[in-house]
Order: structure tokens, then sequence, then C-alpha cells
């Protein structure tokens, strides 16, 4: 008679809750089998931890027959009675009586336990084995926290969640780094943000609103921090005195996120990455980009004033703020009107800055943000200025005629922010299944 997996007990609740002398159902994947003449020994693994069954031939010789002949990452099923063992895993383990091969596995075509054996490509290549390793599914369920604790945070302070269109008409920074797609019989493209809709959120009344969702950016990098889709935790915010209210609501859910993050997986954090943050941030300082240029200019990291941080300039500008200023981030302001979007407001008395920011953790861009410009005519003529037809956004400038207050906003990289936070080498494995310019599959 098949086993009842809705009887199914998780391997860490047994562990730490079951009582010995009972009865249990566990359910998994095999990790490993060893074979002792009249006894088995096979660990068992499902997403929360790893037991050690044992099958005796004198027990069950059904059991074992089954159980000696078991293949890797075979799926089974196994009931039996919780006793205690000195010499198993978490101190106990399951003497079992019945075992059901719910699913047999072919050898494998990567080794699950020895990554660096393997090429991350490979790897990407049979992902739904690559995650099967422990800290390949902690990366995972790190990202999910991330997510739920900018939920949390979002929710608990007033900001309503929203889901904007990710097919739109029109790009939302314009230039090349979009994805064309044929909609019908009229152009369009996957959204690069939520932006222009997280403004309309605000102007239409709901004030603070906050999406966690897909963009999309056609970009042709083939870098260890580039995606060309990934998700994106944006917020907007109506009625603020000035960027730097944007940049309060930034700090407070980073370090919500960090400090939820640490709390729930700051053991196995430690035991997976030696490289990862392991402490909430402290004071995050805020720096000009002007000042930024001072700083590595005297760093003797070269810098063109007037022009975006490369990729170096802002890991070395990293570098220099966690000595100077013993913190892992820093806020860089005051960005030059030529790198940022036509939306961005610039400032009064010098044109040539604006009031944005972007935040940097271990010297990269985790999120980017500022005060909108929400007086029409300014917006029209930013338009034209970045070269963009104003018809092609006659609905969005239309908002502006209406009634805009202050508002401005940000977006955070969900999987930049687990990249530095557990300190990977490549942003490809914070994501379940990354898309880059070769990566269409799986």
């Amino acid at each position: 008679m098949p086993l009842k997996l809705r009887e199914r007990v998780y391997i860490r609740d047994l562990l730490e809750k079951g009582v010995i002398g009972n009865e249990y159902t566990v359910a998994g994947w095999v990790d490993t089998v060893r074979v002792h003449g009249g006894l088995v020994f096979v660990v068992v693994r499902d997403r929360t931890g790893k037991m050690q069954l044992v099958v005796k031939r004198n027990i069950s010789r059904e059991a074992w027959e089954h159980a000696r002949k078991l293949a890797p990452e075979s799926v089974v099923a196994a009931r039996g009675r919780l006793v205690e063992s000195k010499a198993a895993l978490g101190g106990r383990e399951l003497q079992v009586y019945e075992l059901e091969v719910l699913n047999k596995a072919d050898p494998l075509p990567i080794d699950i336990y020895a990554p660096d054996k393997t090429t991350l490509a490979k790897r990407l290549d049979w992902r739904f084995l690559d995650l099967r390793n422990p800290r390949n599914q902690l990366i995972m369920r790190i990202a999910a926290e991330v997510a739920r604790a900018a939920r949390e945070w979002f929710v608990e302070n007033g900001f309503i969640e929203i889901f904007t269109p990710k097919i739109v008409g029109a790009a939302t920074e314009g230039g090349a780094e979009v994805f064309s797609i044929v909609y019908f019989d009229k152009p369009a493209f996957l959204a690069q943000s939520p932006q222009l809709y997280k403004q309309m959120g605000v102007i239409a009344g709901l004030e603070k609103v906050f999406e966690i969702g897909p963009a999309f950016r056609a970009e042709p990098h083939h870098t260890t921090r580039h995606l060309t889709e990934y998700t994106s935790i944006d917020l907007e915010m109506g009625f603020i005195d000035s960027y730097e209210d944007v940049m309060d609501i930034v700090e407070a859910v980073i370090r919500h996120v960090i400090s939820s993050v640490l709390s729930r997986y700051r053991s196995e954090i430690k035991e997976y990455f030696p490289n990862a943050i392991t402490e909430p941030p402290k004071e995050i300082p805020r720096i000009t980009i002007r000042e930024a240029y001072k700083l590595l200019e005297a760093a003797g990291t070269p810098v063109e004033w007037g022009e975006d941080l490369s990729s170096e300039a802002e890991r070395k500008l990293g570098e220099i703020v966690e000595r100077e200023y013993g913190s892992y981030l820093v806020f860089v302001t005051e960005y030059p009107w030529a790198v940022r979007p036509f939306y961005t407001m610039r400032k009064s008395d010098e044109p040539d800055w604006t009031y944005s920011f972007d935040l940097l953790m271990r010297g990269l861009e985790i999120a980017t943000g500022g005060q909108r410009e929400h007086r029409y005519d300014v917006l029209v003529k930013q338009l034209e200025e970045k070269g963009l037809n104003p018809r092609n956004f006659e609905w969005y400038l239309a908002m502006f005629r209406y009634g805009a207050p202050p508002h401005g906003g940000a977006g955070i990289g969900l999987e930049r922010v687990v990249m530095q936070l557990l300190g990977l080498g490549n942003i490809r494995e914070a994501r379940m299944l990354p898309r880059d310019p070769e990566r269409l599959v799986p």
C-alpha cells in the first residue's frame, strides 16, 4: 500500500520536535547510500535538511532491497520509528520498515556537491539539479526573504502595492536598451522599469506606492553584475520636501531587509558564504558625486568630471568609504544631468547637476533614485533636451497638467542586494533562472 504523503513530516521538524519511539513518514531526495551487508544507511534530503534512514534486512527485506539499489537524487518516501543515534545527523535517525521509490534518478550530468568542478554556465544548464545544493537553495530563500521583508516594511509604513504593465508603448528612459516586441499590430517594448506608472500612482492620489516585479534591459553586457531581466523593488512617494526624504526611505528599507535576512539566516550564511556581510549597517554616509570624484582622484583612480562613475570607480569608492567611514553602504548624490533620465529634477542653482542619488553596497550600485520633475513645462523641455519626442509621452505628460505634487522615488535591484550581501562572485547565482545576452533557456 503506498505511503500517504499527506502524513509526511519535514526533516527539520522531526529532528527538533519528533518524539522518540513514534512513527513518522519522511520524503525527499536520496543524498547518499551506504550498504553494509544486511544494513543500508540512506541519507535523505528535503528543503529543510538531511536525515539518516536505517534500513535493516531482518526488519523489512522489501525495503532493504529497494534501499541498496537506490541511485543518488532518486525521490523516496519512508516510514519508520524515530530513535536516538549519536552517529547520525542531528543525533536522530529513522529505523525504516517501509520504503517507496517515487522516482528513480538517472546518472547525474553534473556533480551537485562539487560546483567548482563545473562551470557556472553548465550549472545553469542543469539549474534544477544545481539548486538541490543546500548552498544554492539558501540563496533562493534569502532572495525570497529580501522581497518579503521589503514588502513588510512598505505595508507597515503606509505604502500601497501596485501592479504596473510590463508591456509598454514607449521606452521609459529612451535609448536603445529596450526589448522591442510586436503587440498585435503595434510596436511595443518590455518595461525598463515601472517608473512612469509609479508616478501615476502618486499623482492619482495613492500618494505612497511600491512594486516588486520584473524589469527588462537590453544591455549587451557580459559582466558578473548585469542581467537583462531582474527583480526591481520600486517605491514612489508624494509631498516630499527633497530627495533626502527618498533616501531616508531607501535607507530604512535596506536596514530592515538586511536585519531580517541576518536574523533568520545568519548561522547558515556563515556556514556557506565566507565573504558575506554578517552585521546590519551602521550609519550610512552621504556624499555628493563631486566629493566622490575628489576622493577617487586622491586615491589615484582617474575619473571624468560630469560623467557617471565607472564600475571600477564604484568599486574603489566602496573601499575608500569602508576604510574611512566604516560603512559597506554609501549614498552618492547630485549626479550629473547628462547621465540621468529626463524625469529627474535638476538643481535650481546648478542645472548641470540633479537631485538624485545612487546607493552603493560594497562598491556596487544597488539602488538609484531621486526627486522627479513635476512641472509640465520643464518636463517637456527636458524630454526634448534628451532627444525624445514629447508626442510619445503624451499620456504621461498629461498627468502633470492636472495637479502633480512634488514627489520622488527609487528602484532597488533585488539580485544585486543578494549578491553583495552574500559576497557572491556572479549575479547569475542570485536569480533562479538568469537571463543574459546568450541565455534564454531553461
